[in-house]
């Protein structure tokens, strides 16, 4: 994966990581947000996300992600499951998905991976398109630190502020009143609401 340097890629590949995700970061990042029977992920990677969101929704999942490579593991190993999970290559800042197509959109730990707050701008738009009203999206991402930097030398690093975070997701078209943002000291997550 070209935006993430080669400790970096080992620890997203690992079973601790996969572990800290099943565990602590999922449970945590999906509090309260129920999937919904068509449900996206933007940014799988090597999809220790993934594999927990397969258990728990019933429906259909779809993963978007931009890296080639990564889209194409991900298409070998979830090639059984038939039409039940589908691996698209693609950018979430340009998702080739069809408009309201989805009940739930999720992203975790991939936002400070896009170049650009303009670019996280128009993934949030598009988060927005492809959901149908009343959809909801959801996710979580790192808090700029230096530690969190440290492990990004050479990987494209772009934090979003979380305290920005509110407007830019109204800006894109989301319900200001269902909005939510939650801080530790590490991290953060939102939901919100396409009205």
């Amino acid at each position: 994966m070209p935006s993430m340097n080669r400790y970096h890629q080992w620890v997203c590949n690992s079973r601790l990581w996969a572990r800290a995700v099943e565990k602590d970061l999922l449970p945590w990042a999906l509090h309260d947000v129920q999937l919904g029977a068509e449900t996206l992920e933007i940014g799988p990677g090597y999809g220790a996300t993934t594999r927990v969101l397969e258990r728990r929704t019933g429906g259909r999942l779809a993963l978007l992600e931009v890296d080639e490579y990564a889209a194409r593991r991900l298409r070998a190993r979830y090639a059984r499951h038939g039409d039940r999970i589908e691996v698209v290559h693609g950018d979430g800042a340009a998702m080739p998905l069809p408009d309201a197509g989805f009940d739930t959109v999720v992203c975790f730990t991939m936002l400070h991976h896009v170049p650009s707050p303009q670019l996280q701008d128009r993934l949030f738009a598009e988060a927005h398109r492809v959901l149908r009203p009343g959809g909801v999206f959801a996710g979580c991402d790192g808090r700029a630190s230096h530690a969190f930097r440290l492990m990004h030398l050479g990987d494209t690093y772009v934090p979003v502020p979380p305290e920005t975070l509110p407007a830019r997701l109204h800006t894109a078209g989301f319900d200001p009143a269902a909005t939510t943002l939650t801080l530790t000291k590490n991290r953060f997550r939102f939901r919100t609401t396409r009205p």
